[in-house]
């Protein structure tokens, strides 16, 4: 079976959120178990399909049924896993048999069921924005309230199959791009910073990738300078301590990455425009498009209009593109579109994707220029 691509509208993360320059994405996730069953890792085969039954009739039951699209893990195809799995949906390790997802049709909730917990709210947004993801898993936790009895116990709070999600169950994390603070060597203090006081600050798409467009070595960066910053331990402090602890950390890394912009033109001015125009330049002259090449890139045009360098593009069609570049995603749009490949990379699979992931790129910044 394979995943409906977004039918109600466009996905969430081509919209403009708040602080989009810098903060990319906010998500929540919550984690329930259903009482009276054992936890995920101590279900009998019978037990999971009816835990399946309950969250699933109790989406239907919610009346959203055409809203949302509820499916067994094994009932997918593997691309339809993949695509998940890049927008971090899905685990990269899953046991298919037992569980379950539920979308909503834009990409803003996705739950999971019998992975790790009973079930596993979670909600998106762009930019810097726990307002929204809060009211809509709060909403939604409250109406599958109504339908289904989580564990939970007055002394300890809801109860989880790990020991550090009981309490508030609830995670927060934020997707930053933060290049200026990498140029200037900060990365590794800030790592540790935050490492150290109850938050994990680590790399979205691996380490290293400076390399890649202009050959600078940066240290401690990661790929494409994108950075992910959540909350760890959901025992300690209410849940406005937990959202006040990640909210005040995020506003404090916007600030200064947008004040390290000023330093990164007056100290190393050259490395910069080096990055930006070989960016840009790569991008529309490239054949064949690697995936941590292309991130990189997108990387280094979305510097490029935040230092005011480029023009011709904006914040949500540079998000965008980090999900349309995937190589789920690129499998994807050849299974369901005619291309017309030069004879000598018909037949080669990686090829293909890095022809139609450079030829994407090609027309994403066709309108960019240099200011």
């Amino acid at each position: 079976m394979e995943i409906k691509q977004e039918q109600t509208g466009e996905a969430w993360y081509t919209y403009n959120g708040n602080d989009s320059d810098v903060v990319l994405s906010s998500r929540i996730v919550m984690s329930r178990n259903l009482s009276s069953f054992p936890f995920p890792s101590q279900l009998q085969e019978n037990e999971c399909k009816r835990i399946l039954s309950i969250v699933f009739s109790a989406f239907l039951d919610l009346g959203a049924g055409d809203e949302f699209q509820s499916l067994p893990i094994n009932n997918l195809d593997p691309l339809g896993t993949k695509i998940l799995q890049e927008r971090g949906m899905l685990p990269d390790a899953i046991n298919t048999e037992g569980t379950g997802i539920v979308l909503r049709m834009d990409g803003k909730i996705s739950c999971t069921v019998n992975l790790g917990d009973h079930l596993k709210i979670c909600a998106y947004a762009p930019g810097l924005d726990f307002d929204s993801v809060m009211s809509l898993s709060g909403n939604l936790d409250s109406g599958l309230q109504k339908k289904m009895q989580f564990a939970a116990s007055r002394d300890f709070g809801y109860l989880t199959s790990d020991v550090l999600d009981a309490g508030s169950g609830m995670h927060l994390g934020l997707r930053l791009h933060l290049p200026s603070l990498a140029a200037l060597g900060k990365i590794k203090d800030i790592a540790e910073e935050y490492n150290s006081n109850g938050l994990t600050f680590s790399a979205s798409y691996g380490s290293g990738g400076s390399d890649f467009v202009s050959g600078t070595d940066w240290p401690a960066s990661s790929l494409g300078c994108y950075y992910d910053l959540a909350t760890v331990n959901c025992m300690e402090g209410s849940q406005i301590d937990q959202l006040t602890s990640i909210a005040s950390a995020g506003i404090k890394l916007k600030e200064m990455e947008r004040n390290s912009r000023q330093e990164c033109l007056d100290s190393i001015p050259s490395t910069i425009k080096n990055y930006v125009y070989r960016a840009l330049t790569l991008s529309r002259s490239s054949l064949f498009m690697p995936l941590r090449e292309a991130i990189s890139i997108v990387s280094g045009i979305k510097w490029g209009l935040d230092m005011g360098i480029l023009s011709g593009t904006d914040d949500p069609r540079l998000h965008s593109l980090l999900y349309r570049i995937q190589d789920g995603h690129m499998e994807y749009v050849l299974r369901n579109g005619a291309f017309n490949f030069e004879d000598d990379i018909k037949r080669d699979v990686v090829k293909r994707n890095q022809r139609l992931r450079a030829l994407i790129l090609q027309d994403a910044f066709k309108d960019v220029r240099i200011n």
